[in-house]
């Protein structure tokens, strides 16, 4: 069963590992009048999620599913939770929503743009726009104002079985998550273009305390530190490559 922790106000992580990929696939469900599932996982996975999910909420009531591209970890489970969740609305960006997700979708989804604000109830999201970071033209994440919550997607990208929340310094275990995908089939898996410095000089600005992550732990901390970190390290490995 996926490993439920909450990582901050009724922000939870469900996470599940993989052994054969040492690599565990993190979602995160926000409990409020709406609820929020960020990530809606691989279709395989759907039903272990299903089943944490029941003891949080009933699954029947979340209001939006949302991602920051469209890969599969993130939106391949969506109709499944689309049709047991009727008033759900999927959303990402207005590029995801015109280029993919209303070709796969079950229901239209909602097209953000830049700085647009999704309320859930007692949250607010603002939405960002990141083409190409960390993956994809249709890329975007979104950052919770009151509690200072950037769902970052593939950024801070760690192998292992590892703790669900840390306020340890990530970049070590993210740049060797880099040279090991270098390294493999998967490699350029991110680049760093010419807008990439910027968009992680505007993350880190937003000064977020907690890192959601989808693959390996999530962060409490200083996130402007960790972001500037990572800018450095991504130019190191991919501008190289």
């Amino acid at each position: 069963m996926a490993v439920i922790t909450e990582i901050a106000p009724d922000l939870f992580r469900l996470s599940i590992y993989v052994p054969d990929l040492n690599l565990q696939f993190n979602h995160f469900l926000v409990r409020d009048e709406r609820p929020l599932l960020y990530h809606a996982g691989l279709k395989g996975m759907f039903a272990e999620l299903h089943e944490a999910m029941q003891t949080l909420i009933d699954p029947k009531d979340i209001g939006y599913v949302a991602w920051s591209h469209f890969e599969s970890d993130e939106i391949g489970g969506l109709n499944n939770w689309l049709q047991i969740a009727p008033q759900a609305q999927p959303v990402c960006t207005f590029v995801g929503k015109v280029v993919s997700a209303d070709d796969f979708s079950l229901r239209p989804a909602l097209g953000m743009s830049a700085n647009e604000i999704l309320s859930t109830g007692h949250f607010h999201f603002r939405f960002y726009a990141t083409p190409h970071l960390p993956h994809g033209w249709d890329a975007g994440m979104m950052f919770e104002e009151a509690e200072k919550t950037l769902f970052c997607s593939d950024l801070f990208h760690q192998f292992g079985d590892v703790s669900p929340l840390s306020s340890d310094d990530l970049t070590d275990a993210t740049v060797e998550a880099m040279r090991q995908m270098q390294q493999s089939p998967l490699a350029n898996y991110m680049t760093y273009t010419s807008s990439t410095g910027a968009m992680l000089s505007m993350l880190a600005q937003l000064q977020p305390q907690t890192l959601a992550t989808m693959h390996g732990s999530s962060y409490f901390g200083d996130g402007e530190k960790m972001i500037e970190n990572l800018s450095t390290a991504m130019k190191a490995t991919f501008d190289a490559a």
